[in-house]
């Protein structure tokens, strides 16, 4: 007898389930993005795993008899379609959006049975639609801890154009033989109908891998084909009675699996009258094994001929597989025990064990097991499964916790306790894995459950710093120590969810205000010292560095990732001012922290952002760090190629690395645009590439010359996404020059007003500008100008938004009377209204006058959460890359298991109306939908990238899913103000834990609605990674 559930070797093995493993039957609307968390995973944008998907085609049931056709006719009217989402990551699964498959088993109440993971073990919202299309939503009443059921339920009163009916459960027709079919939602069909013919009634329930698993149950086998969105499926028996609840299937045969209805119908009954649905436990996990196997275990030849006689068509015996500590078999039962009586009677069947354990909850019962051929009587106490499943979740720092779960300890062989960390974010985003961290303390204070939790956490002061230690469940040999920054103030509200299954929803309440945080007092440091690598110079400029990371609690203008470190130049340590590449700090809705020597850690501030030139100024007080950090000095003239320099850099392992190199070429960049979701990216600047291969290693470093004054910076620019998922970033050089009147303007204390063309150039080679009407008096002037580079530059691209007075094609030839045959000399752009200017177009020589345009409104300084979505004006990257402005609606990013998620608002989308009233910006987009209310429909014109419109529909959640918005502000404390809104009211703070680490920025066409076949889901998606 086959017995396919070796939680050890999952133990073992960690990782993607094996192709052979089945797989849920959920239909996924998710995608993964990266999973840096994402999700990666390593990576945030990760998000979470993509899933397989059936590759046999499913067998249609045909040429069925009259009878059959009867009573599929009967049947079809009593099951839904059923299309939901869970909010959040909770226990063993991630924020999800998917579909699934339900059916009425009580037409007077509104109950419906389905899956356990539709049902969902967190914050779950959805709605069902019937045969005849007409929608209503559902609300959960019960979900079991262990087994694939559970129950929504509807108002029969909604459905008023068709009879509601509903199916009869009966478990005890399930045999061998028996024809069947499965009717229900199948590979997003809304309806589909698949024969087969029962196998098995007695395997054990089948392994997913990590994640959730039933188990303590025997499973029904059939050949029916089913595949993703099926799950919840009636199997149906000639005379429509449902005689099973289909759950998951093999992805290498045309094999499903059925949970038998024993549980569900005494759940239901239990429901119906009333009372509650007590479930006990001894937190010990039973396989059907075979009597051969079992013999080999230690079962003797009497007991064997004892159960062969009161049961003569079983084959098999219950085993103990896995025994948790510190519960209540433990010590007492130990695995490879058989299973012999339960309170004096034989037991072979999980049905019989389930039933004693439910009946039993808080009181003893008495167990005969053989060990090694040794009968063993023991006395035990039946424990409340639902006691340990968890029911409410903590959601502080940008993260969530509950208690660890039973499922969890089981899939671990350890015991049920402990803090678990179902959302992995903000403050409390561990490197690594993703998901399954057990903290063990924090701020040095042990934490064993969730209780004890709250109240360390209570206790720390907004934007502290804290020792925390945790364990991961795939290696509890292992502890990880980290410093966490205590953010306490873009979430401010610790908030507790409780389940409310009266409701059907979770209700939230808030527990404690954050503790201001502690005034930081100066501190002292000294840096190392590079005596060794034959370079003086290098040993001060490593006192002219600092470790900037830089967290973003919410996903704006397309940047990939929630945090980002790297290493930034000091250019006055007077005044603290620092730079540091753009790849690092995107925006300013950001906590910056600063680390001086190593040592010293204090917050920034970001001063300054430039439009094009890929770097940022940020600032710290310098008063808190007593350390010799030195003002780096900066070249003013420009390092040429073939120049030989020091380079020293900043490795992967944030380690310095010093060595003599040369500068290999200078030349326009030109890194890649993201076409798949646009952000910010360098361009009209020269970028230095050199002969060493640490440039490749190192993200944040200079070009020195022999006494330290440094040439060039050498930054990280974020480039394009590849066609895996994965963020190209390149290593290049700029030279400081042009840094120079930025940053003596900031000395001065005063912001940069720049100005700029709105356009991108790229340069163009004699050959190609002949052709393209340059005259050879021109072509004379190039040569002479730039004996070391021959080369013009044309208009590559015309942001759209501005009006326009250089056409792309055009090609310079010359700014304010100067041949411009080097980018660098467009730099006079910054501070001049109108450049004069000559240029060829269309074989023509002409004269411009043509404005430039001011850079103060480039960043995003406004932000509105809707429905999940991140809506703000379209930012730079977007204007730089679409040739027509739709409106000023832009869709950033969205969350997993929102109402975003779930109705296709995706990223790059431009939403130009709501219910037919044009909406041009967000004042005239809020002021629309706070007209609607909660848990309402309304139309949104949409218009793509790609300039296609459509309409879409969307349903209000403010439960899960407030309206919130943050605005600009610098008389705030965090820069920014927050709002949220509850319907025509708005009010200070933020009401809704929405990690930046769910979000997902990137949206892959074809993929949203692509169908997929359930597996554990690790977390990540469209708003970044990291």
């Amino acid at each position: 007898m086959e017995t396919n559930g070796d939680s050890r070797a999952k133990r073992k093995y960690p990782g993607s389930p094996p192709a052979d493993r089945p797989t849920k039957h959920l239909r996924d609307d998710s995608f993964s993005a990266d999973r840096d968390d994402i999700h990666l995973p390593g990576d945030e944008e990760q998000g979470f795993v993509a899933l397989e998907t059936r590759l046999l085609p499913p067998a249609v049931a045909t040429h069925d008899s009259a009878e059959w056709q009867k009573t599929i006719e009967e049947v079809v009217r009593n099951v839904v379609s059923i299309r939901f989402c869970q909010t959040c990551s909770f226990d063993t699964e991630s924020a999800i959006t998917s579909e699934a498959t339900g059916f009425i088993v009580d037409a007077d109440r509104g109950y419906i049975l389905t899956n356990r993971h539709v049902v969902c073990a967190g914050p779950f919202w959805g709605y069902c639609v019937f045969d005849n299309h007409e929608e209503c939503d559902v609300y959960p009443v019960y979900r079991d801890p262990i087994h694939d059921f559970g129950i929504l339920r509807f108002d029969p009163k909604a459905i008023k154009y068709m009879p509601v009916g509903a199916l009869q459960l009966r478990p005890d027709l399930a045999r061998v033989g028996a024809e069947i079919r499965v009717v229900g939602n199948d590979a997003g069909e809304k309806l589909s109908i698949l024969s087969g013919v029962i196998s098995r009634v007695d395997r054990n329930a089948p392994d997913y891998g990590d994640g959730y698993n039933d188990f303590n149950t025997n499973y029904i086998q059939a050949a029916a084909s089913a595949s993703g969105g099926s799950s919840g499926s009636p199997v149906v028996n000639i005379d429509g009675y449902a005689v099973a609840l289909q759950a998951g299937g093999s992805v290498e045969a045309a094999t499903d699996y059925f949970l038998p209805l024993d549980r569900p119908l005494r759940a239901l009954e239990c429901i119906r009258n009333g009372r509650l649905v007590t479930r006990g436990t001894i937190q010990t996990q039973w396989l059907t094994k075979p009597f051969d196997e079992c013999r080999r275990v230690g079962l003797s030849p009497e007991w064997e001929a004892a159960v062969r006689k009161g049961f003569p068509k079983e084959i098999g015996m219950l085993v103990a597989e896995v025994v948790l500590p510190e519960g209540p078999a433990h010590g007492h039962i130990e695995e490879g025990d058989i299973l012999i009586k339960v309170n004096g009677a034989l037991v072979t069947k999980f049905v019989d064990l389930d039933e004693i354990l439910d009946n039993s909850v808080g009181k003893k019962v008495k167990m005969l097991v053989e060990r090694g051929g040794e009968a063993m009587d023991i006395e035990l106490d039946v424990g409340d499964l639902h006691a340990i499943t968890p029911d409410r979740f903590l959601t502080v720092c940008g993260a969530s916790f509950h208690d660890l779960s039973y499922q969890s300890a089981r899939l671990y062989a350890i015991p049920v306790r402990g803090v678990y960390v179902c959302e992995p974010a903000g403050s409390f985003r561990f490197d690594g894995m993703d998901k399954g961290w057990i903290i063990e303390s924090l701020d040095n204070k042990k934490t064993p459950n969730l209780n004890e939790f709250i109240e360390v956490v209570k206790n720390i002061p907004d934007r502290s710093r804290v020792v925390a230690t945790y364990r991961h469940l795939r290696d509890l040999h292992t502890m990880h120590t980290s410093i966490l920054y205590i953010d306490r103030h873009w979430t401010t509200k610790m908030r507790m969810a409780i389940r409310n299954d009266v409701a059907g929803l979770w209700d939230f309440s808030d527990i404690a205000d954050p503790k201001p945080p502690v005034p930081l007092a100066p501190s002292s440091a000294q840096f190392i010292r590079l005596d060794n690598v034959g370079y003086p110079a290098a040993s001060d400029l490593v006192r002219s560095f600092v470790r900037i990371s830089c967290v973003m609690p919410i996903k704006l203008d397309g940047f990939p990732r929630a945090r980002k470190t790297g290493f930034g130049l000091v250019v006055d340590a007077g005044k603290g001012l620092v730079v540091v590449s753009r790849a690092v700090v995107p925006y300013d809705l950001c906590d910056i922290s600063i680390t001086v020597a190593e040592s010293i850690v204090v917050e920034g501030k970001v001063l300054f952002l430039h439009p094009l030139q890929n770097y940022a100024v940020v600032q710290y007080d310098p008063t808190l760090v007593k350390a010799p950090v030195l003002s780096a000095r900066l070249s003013s003239e420009h390092i040429t190629q073939g120049a030989s320099a020091m380079f020293l850099g900043f490795n992967q392992n944030l380690r310095v690395v010093v060595a003599k190199t040369s500068v290999t070429d200078i030349t326009t960049v030109a890194v890649p645009a993201n076409s798949s979701a646009p952000r910010y990216r360098a361009i009209n600047v020269d970028a230095i590439t050199v002969d060493t291969s640490l440039s490749g290693q190192c993200g944040s470093g200079v070009l020195a010359d022999a006494d330290g004054t440094v040439q060039a910076l050498w930054l990280t620019y974020l480039g394009e996404r590849t066609h895996s998922n994965k963020d190209v970033e390149y290593h290049l050089g700029l030279a400081t020059p042009s840094l120079l009147p930025v940053i003596r303007q900031l000395q001065d204390g005063i912001i940069p007003k720049l100005r700029m063309l709105n356009v991108e150039l790229h340069l163009v080679h004699m050959s190609q500008v002949r052709i393209m009407g340059v005259s050879e008096e021109w072509i004379r002037r190039v040569e002479q100008d730039n004996p070391e580079r021959h080369q013009l530059f044309m208009v590559r691209k015309v942001e759209c938004g501005h009006s326009q007075t250089l056409e792309e094609g055009d090609v310079i030839l010359s700014i304010n009377g100067k041949v411009m045959t080097r980018i660098t000399e467009l730099d006079v752009m910054y501070d001049h209204e109108y450049l004069d200017m000559v240029v060829v177009r269309n074989c023509e020589e002409m004269t411009l006058r043509v404005p430039t345009v001011p850079t103060d409104d480039l960043e995003t300084d406004r932000a509105v959460i809707f429905c999940g979505a991140v809506l703000h004006r379209p930012h730079h990257a977007v204007r730089q890359q679409i040739s027509t402005l739709h409106s000023e609606i832009y869709v950033s990013a969205r969350t997993r298991g929102s109402p975003a998620y779930q109705y296709q608002l995706v990223p790059t989308n431009f939403i130009v109306g709501v219910n037919g009233v044009k909406t041009s910006d967000l004042d005239s987009f809020l002021h629309e939908v706070s007209k609607i209310p909660d848990n309402t429909y309304l139309r949104l014109r949409i218009i793509t990238f790609d300039n296609i419109p459509f309409v879409i529909t969307i349903k209000k959640n403010e439960h899960y899913f407030p309206t919130m918005e943050f605005i600009k502000e610098p008389s705030e404390p965090c820069g920014w103000r927050r709002q949220t809104y509850e319907g025509k009211f708005t009010h200070a703070g933020l009401e809704s834990n929405i990690p930046a680490e769910s979000m997902l920025a990137i949206h892959h066409p074809g993929n949203s609605r692509q169908m997929l076949t359930w597996t554990n889901y690790s977390d990540m998606d469209e708003i970044g990674g990291d």
